[in-house]
């Protein structure tokens, strides 16, 4: 338990340094209690917030005001872009006192996966240009806020 209290107070100092954290490939409301718990340690008195399209980190470089859900490979399986109970994508974060985004969470999506198979001909090319936008704007957006 040390351990972990431990970890989660490192955590919380980088990411109120002006660290960043994107959190994906949970899926449903079994995992979002299990990150919840986790996150709690980490942070017990900030609330996590759904981001919406004017957010700044959706607009850095891409806009991304169209974003869905971006399926992993489990769909080849199954022909659902979602796992679990996780049909709807959520966008949302952990913000710092001035609203930067400290946590960046893709819930009920699976971005790497996307980037991870976006030369295979069978993973459709929409959902992974949406992955690859979304992370170059992540990317942009911890570098710059």
């Amino acid at each position: 338990m040390r351990v972990r209290l431990r970890q989660a107070l490192r955590l919380r100092d980088y990411l109120l340094r002006g660290g960043f954290l994107m959190v994906d490939d949970f899926h449903g409301t079994d995992q979002w209690a299990s990150f919840m718990e986790s996150m709690q340690r980490v942070f017990p008195d900030r609330a996590v917030t759904d981001l919406d399209n004017k957010e700044a980190i959706f607009h850095v470089l891409y806009n991304l005001d169209e974003r869905f859900q971006v399926p992993g490979i489990q769909m080849f399986r199954s022909g659902r872009t979602y796992e679990r109970d996780g049909v709807e994508p959520k966008w949302r974060a952990i913000l710092d006192d001035k609203g930067r985004v400290m946590v960046a969470i893709c819930h009920n999506m699976d971005l790497g996966d996307a980037w991870e198979w976006a030369d295979h001909p069978r993973y459709p090319e929409n959902f992974a240009s949406l992955a690859y936008r979304v992370g170059v704007n992540y990317i942009i957006y911890a570098m710059t806020h």
